[in-house]
């Protein structure tokens, strides 16, 4: 596993879309071979969205054979409400970028039958080939898309009743009223985003070192906001892995 430690959002942002844009030129897609993508909402990837749709603009990358599968969504929500994550992905990277309505995938919050969903979504994962980057953004508390810590390691994408924490966290996005934050969402499941033939875990928190599973098809890119003292503790962590700090 690399780990790079970066002190500035908007470098952290730029490390992270060049590597997404550069995989997929390496990759080199075409009409008969798409390039999967995972991807997740919050407030960590969007330095990283706004790169990649500058990318786009600039002629350096095409999504048009990108195929992409989100990490979750809210139960009962709206795909048109302004919270919704069908509503985060197309106003802040989808509306921008070439893709096809199509090819990008977000589980359906609304679905008669949630647990149908969520099977049909793995399906639809391996129908594409698996997911080749598996892009993350990660909790303060190390929660990886609605997986909390202590989630098995090989679930599926499932239905999950949000933690009290997450929804308090959440209400900022819903005026601060508790009330309006949904309480269950969609989310893929840790071995979901295992499964992925490599995985990019982004964070703007504070890390949490030790919620982190060692593997070596994974990159971790964090932004450090504590002093010194903290740097030191994470270099001591992970001494016996490739740490690159910039």
């Amino acid at each position: 596993m690399k780990l790079i430690i970066l002190s500035d959002y908007d470098k952290a942002s730029e490390w992270a879309a060049k590597y997404v844009r550069n995989r997929i030129l390496l990759f080199n897609p075409g009409p008969d071979r798409y390039f999967t993508l995972g991807l997740p909402t919050g407030g960590t990837p969007l330095g990283t969205y706004k790169k990649l749709v500058e990318f786009y603009k600039n002629g350096e990358v095409s999504f048009q054979y990108v195929k992409t599968f989100n990490m979750d969504e809210y139960v009962g929500l709206p795909k048109k409400h302004p919270e919704s994550y069908h509503s985060f992905m197309w106003n802040n990277f989808f509306k921008h970028i070439d893709i096809k309505a199509e090819n990008t995938h977000i589980l359906d919050g609304n679905a008669t039958d949630l647990q149908a969903e969520c099977e049909a979504f793995e399906r639809k994962i391996t129908a594409a080939g698996g997911i080749e980057l598996f892009v993350g953004g990660i909790g303060p508390d190390g929660h990886i898309a609605f997986n909390e810590p202590g989630s098995s390691l090989v679930s599926r994408t499932r239905v999950k009743t949000l933690a009290k924490d997450t929804i308090i966290a959440n209400a900022r996005f819903f005026d601060g009223d508790l009330s309006k934050v949904p309480t269950m969402a969609l989310t893929v499941g840790v071995g979901t985003v295992m499964d992925a033939k490599e995985r990019h875990p982004l964070t703007a928190a504070s890390l949490q070192p030790m919620q982190v599973q060692e593997t070596h098809s994974s990159i971790m890119l964090c932004q450090i906001r504590d002093s010194e003292p903290t740097t030191k503790k994470v270099l001591n962590i992970f001494a016996s892995q490739y740490v690159l700090i910039l």
